[in-house]
């Protein structure tokens, strides 16, 4: 889910940061530039975990502030093919929900990675939203049991796809997603933890 990243970037460290010791000012642009962004095939950057090295420090023709090559290594958030990860549910419409770890919420379950066979209820308490629920019948007596998935509990689900789409050339109406992870609740021992 998370791992460390070997970067070389090459930054310019603004007047105002000169008078903060070296490190401290070009850790605080780092952050600037990398903390809470996607990096594309890489995953969401959390933090800078260590500064490696720092060369440069030459000021450009025209310009006020030193550029530095920096060599360091980022905390950064991408889970892998197949982990198990606890989310909350933040919408549940006909395609399926879409779950948040907190500090991150692009993580979708499709329709048909819900447990089958599952059904889909209009949710009295949010317009133009489903509530899913789950019809178990253990020993098929045609009265199945039902289950729902709701926002109420946290859910385990397997990580199938992490994706990064190419950004788009228009402007969408909802808010383009730079990492989108696909899970699964369908295999035996996933979904809503109170079912388990």
């Amino acid at each position: 889910m998370f791992f460390l990243s070997l970067i070389e970037h090459k930054l310019r460290l603004p007047p105002e940061d000169l008078s903060l010791p070296l490190h401290k000012g070009i850790k605080k642009v780092l952050d600037g530039i990398f903390l809470d962004k996607v990096i594309s095939n890489l995953g969401l950057c959390v933090s800078i975990y260590d500064i490696r090295n720092i060369s440069g420090g030459f000021i450009q023709a025209g310009e006020g502030a030193p550029t530095y090559t920096v060599e360091f290594r980022m905390v950064v958030f991408r889970p892998f093919t197949g982990e198990i990860i606890v989310a909350k549910i933040i919408e549940s419409d006909n395609d399926g929900l879409r779950l948040s770890l907190g500090f991150f919420d692009d993580i979708y379950v499709p329709a048909h990675q819900l447990p089958q066979p599952c059904h889909q209820i209009p949710d009295p308490d949010r317009r133009y939203k489903v509530r899913w629920i789950w019809e178990y019948d253990i020993e098929d007596t045609g009265n199945p049991e039902q289950y729902n998935i709701d926002g109420l509990d946290e859910v385990k689900l397997q990580v199938l796809n992490v994706s990064f789409p190419p950004l788009p050339i228009e402007q969408q109406e909802k808010p383009f997603a730079p990492m989108l992870v696909t899970g699964s609740i369908s295999e035996c021992g996933l979904g809503p933890v109170s079912w388990w």
